[in-house]
Order: C-alpha cells, then sequence, then structure tokens
C-alpha cells in the first residue's frame, strides 16, 4: 500500500529541480514502487490533477475545512482516491455539509506537507514541472521501454494513465495493444506557424496546401452506417450534427476515421465568424431549429484508418491521395501539391478572398502525429494570432463598471508548465462577451485584490495583434501591441495554448 506522502515527496522533489533529466528519474522511481492498482491514481496527482477531473471546490470551502495536520503519514493513494470519487457523487440535500464533512476527514489525515498538496491539486494549481513528456519519459525509464513506444501508446489509449498502467504491469506486449481504432478518437495532430508563404515552401520544397478554415475542428468515425462525431477535445457531439453524420454516411468505404472542420458558411461560400458555427455545439439545443437557422458544412483534409488500415505512419501525400478517393470532392478541403512559391501564394490569396484565415502547409512525407504539434504541418495567416490563456483580469470603468474586462494574458511555458504574461486587452469585447467573461472568471476565482481577479488558467482565447516589443515589465522580456481579442476558443484547452516559444520565434522573425 502506498501512502500520499510517497507521492508528495516525488512531487516536491520534481518542482525543486529545473532539470529534465531528474525530472524523468524522481518520477520513475516513485512508478516502481507502486501497485498495480495505484499506478493511474499516481500518474495523475503527478501531472497536477485528480483521476476523477475537477472537483469544483473552491479556496473558500477547502479553507475552512483544513484543520490541524496529523503528526505522521496515514493517508493511502486509494483512500484519497475514494474520497475523491465520492465527492464527485455526492449530490441533492445536504449535499454541502456531506461533502465539508468528507473533506474535513481527508485533510484531518493528512500531514501538513500533504495539506498544502492537497489543496493545490484540487483547485488545479499544482505546479511541479512534470510535464507530459517528463511523464511519458518517466513512464518509459520505469518500464525499461523506448520512449516514442510509451508515447505513441498514450496517444491511442487516450492519455497516459492507461499506457503507464499496461507499460508498467505487461511490458512491451501490453503497450502493443493500443492503436487506432474505430470509435476511440485521438488528440489531433496541430501545427506549428510560418511567417508567410514563402518562408513555408522554403521549408518544406514540394508541400501539400490546403485552406486553412476557421472552424470546429472535427473527428468522424465511420463503421458501416454508425457514425459518431468528436471534438478537438474528444467530445462525442454526434447529436447536434447531423450534416456531418450524412456526409460521411454517404462516404463509399465502410470503415473511416476522418480529421476536418466543420464550419457554417454563408450563402455566399463565405464563413460566418467562428462564435456563430460553435453555437452548433452547444448540449441543450433546438437542434433542428438551429439546422435550419445556421446549416454545417464538413470540409476534410487527413484520413487516419480506411477499412481496417492504420494510416497515421504512412505518408502526407498518400493520405490525401486515399481522402480524395474516399469522398465526394465536396467533402474535402481544397488542396494544390506544388514547389513553386507563386503559384502557393495564390493559392493563398485566393483562400483569403474567400474569407478564409489563410492556408496549411503540409510535409509531402509527413506522419500523423497525434496530439502534437509537428513540424511537418505548417500554418500561414494573414494577421499575427495567438492562442493565449487569460490568467486574470480587471474590473472595468465607466459603461464596463460592474463587468471583469481588462485581460491578462499568458502564453505557456513548456518547460515549467507555468504561463507567461505577454500583456492585457479590453479590445474587441462586445457587451455579450463582457457578460459571459464575468460570469466565468468568478467560477474560475482564485483570489483578488481591489481591481484584479486572478483566476485558473483554463480559458483560452484568440488574440490578433500587431506584432510584439521588447518589455522588461513582462517575465518573458515580451509585450504584445495593440493586442485584440478575437473570440474565445471552447474548442481548446490549456495545453493546447501556443508557447512562449512560439512568441519568441515570432519576434526573432519582425527583424527579418
Amino acid at each position: 500500500m502506498t501512502l500520499l506522502a510517497d507521492v508528495v515527496r516525488t512531487s516536491t522533489q520534481v518542482a525543486a529541480t529545473s532539470s529534465r533529466l531528474a525530472k524523468t528519474r524522481l518520477i520513475a522511481e516513485c512508478l516502481r514502487l507502486l501497485g498495480d492498482d495505484e499506478i493511474e491514481i499516481a500518474i495523475a496527482y503527478l501531472s497536477g490533477e485528480a483521476r476523477q477531473g475537477k472537483l469544483a471546490l473552491g479556496h473558500a470551502t477547502l479553507q475552512s475545512c483544513i484543520g490541524s495536520p496529523a503528526a505522521a503519514p496515514a493517508l493511502s493513494l486509494h483512500e484519497l482516491d475514494s474520497a475523491f470519487t465520492q465527492l464527485k457523487t455526492i449530490k441533492g440535500s445536504g449535499s454541502a455539509t456531506r461533502r465539508s464533512d468528507l473533506l474535513r476527514s481527508i485533510f484531518g489525515k493528512a500531514t501538513a506537507e500533504e495539506q498544502d498538496f492537497l489543496l493545490r491539486l484540487i483547485v488545479g494549481e499544482l505546479r511541479q514541472g512534470a510535464l507530459e513528456g517528463v511523464m511519458l519519459d518517466a513512464v518509459a525509464a520505469a518500464a525499461d521501454l523506448p520512449p516514442a513506444d510509451v508515447r505513441r501508446a498514450a496517444t491511442f489509449a487516450g492519455g497516459i494513465a492507461h499506457a503507464a498502467r499496461a507499460a508498467l504491469t505487461g511490458g512491451a506486449t501490453a503497450l502493443a495493444q493500443f492503436s487506432i481504432r474505430l470509435m476511440q478518437p485521438v488528440l489531433p495532430m496541430l501545427a506549428q506557424p510560418a511567417e508567410d508563404v514563402a518562408s513555408a515552401m522554403a521549408q518544406l520544397g514540394t508541400a501539400i496546401l490546403e485552406w486553412k478554415l476557421d472552424g470546429a475542428r472535427v473527428q468522424v468515425h465511420k463503421s458501416g452506417d454508425e457514425v459518431r462525431v468528436y471534438t478537438r477535445n474528444l467530445n462525442d457531439v454526434t447529436i447536434a450534427v447531423p450534416e456531418v453524420v450524412a456526409a460521411v454516411r454517404a462516404a463509399r468505404a465502410k470503415e473511416l476515421i476522418l480529421d476536418g472542420e466543420a464550419i457554417a458558411l454563408r450563402a455566399d461560400g463565405k464563413p460566418h465568424p467562428f462564435q456563430l458555427t460553435m453555437r452548433r455545439f452547444g448540449r441543450k439545443l433546438d437542434i433542428e431549429g438551429l439546422r435550419g437557422e445556421l446549416p454545417l458544412s464538413v470540409f476534410f483534409f487527413d484520413c487516419l484508418s480506411q477499412d481496417g488500415k492504420a494510416l497515421v505512419d504512412h505518408p502526407a501525400s498518400e493520405r490525401h491521395d486515399l481522402l480524395r478517393s474516399a469522398l465526394p470532392p465536396e467533402a474535402v478541403t481544397p488542396s494544390l501539391i506544388t514547389r513553386n512559391t507563386e503559384e502557393a501564394q495564390a493559392f493563398y490569396e485566393k483562400a483569403l478572398a474567400q474569407g478564409h484565415e489563410g492556408i496549411m502547409a503540409k510535409a509531402m512525407d509527413a506522419a500523423y502525429e497525434a496530439g502534437r504539434r509537428g513540424a511537418g504541418w505548417l500554418k500561414i495567416k494573414r494577421a499575427h494570432t495567438l492562442d493565449l490563456v487569460v490568467l486574470a483580469a480587471e474590473w472595468g470603468h465607466g459603461r464596463r463598471r460592474g463587468w471583469l474586462s481588462n485581460l491578462h494574458l499568458g502564453a505557456r511555458d513548456p518547460q515549467s508548465g507555468e504561463y507567461v504574461m505577454l500583456g492585457k486587452t479590453f479590445k474587441g469585447l462586445t457587451d455579450e462577451m463582457l457578460e459571459w467573461q464575468t460570469k466565468a472568471f468568478l467560477a474560475l476565482e482564485i483570489g483578488r485584490d481591489d481591481w484584479t481577479v486572478r483566476m485558473r488558467p483554463e480559458l483560452v482565447v484568440e488574440i490578433v495583434f500587431n506584432d510584439l516589443q521588447e518589455s522588461p515589465h513582462y517575465p518573458g522580456g515580451l509585450a504584445l501591441r495593440f493586442a485584440r481579442v478575437k473570440g474565445y476558443r471552447p474548442d481548446k484547452r490549456p495545453e493546447d495554448a501556443d508557447t512562449i516559444d512560439t512568441v519568441r520565434r515570432i519576434f526573432e522573425r519582425q527583424g527579418e
């Protein structure tokens, strides 16, 4: 039986070192000591989350339940995991009292160090530097397996925890069971930004170019007449998008896994704003009524599997052709294969003229790297945009009094897992957005002063800006100039936000 204290000790040691190798070694040592049924619990805690997901408990509630710490460690991983499961299921009359009683029991069995760990774990503030890449390497080291095999398995297992248990209990044989499968969605491959068409073509040579649509990313699985549609966060939204289901059900292939964009188009074929498209993905909608008002189109750009054959390791050029053999032209994203920069520029200008964001440029030999921002995919947009995380907001003045307005924006630091502030903006916010974000921010509040509300870094917002400038006022040394809000991205997780490394590359290229 492993005690929570063992995991807390590892977490503290991991947070205290900046060395990736040291973090990996410390986590691997901890994993080797776990029982088979403790692996997934410890993986979650060392990743800074509960296995049950968010527990929806705030600082005030938790602080009121923290009493005198225990003198010695006694709380086991299983005991804590069971308590978290109970907290998720307590509902109905008297639920607040029962949750408080359970929390007092948990904190009463915890030492001072464990109480601090639990508080930060539950509210989502446990920043220990055990990021996904480090965790994957640690699992590989603990199981004595190649990191690439563990990483691949985690992609198709839907997360690290399941793959870790397989690796640590069954080795390579157990790990081999994880591959892309129908009705088991995988995280989408992501792209890196390119400065312009010329730089992208110089990097890739002959490339597959595709229009970049500002729609909702969808992954669609087909098995005969059964079709399931998943968002980029792997949520099943099949019932909300009957047009997408119908388009794929009519495909010639019996089995397919497709990657694409669902988008609402105007009568002239140009896109509605992203936020209008996302109205179709709400949970409680008059689907048929909204379908008539805001019909969706779907355009696919990749084929991950066809008739039982996994294609993720096949070159992009092969997947490009197979996709077009499986679907009618109207269901496929417009594309061009060329090495000519002038042709590529003309293709880019045509995409912009149709109201789209820009284009994607893909290496001909690129594999599909699920869940990763691959170097073989480049995105080219007209304006600088970044997906950033909201760290805090300031109360507005004048006609914005009573609303949280001025956003504090942060880019993700892939080394530490923290968010590096790049500036503030209150521009581009409509009254509707101000009303919505004030409610959303207060639900995520972790602290405040007279002017500012700090929150858990969970909301991603797309920011348009002119350029970057050096700034001594922010920890990353850079600040956004003329930043304004394009819109919130409920389809993206904080882990999908742009990194400070991407921001620095944009700054470096400004002078070229």
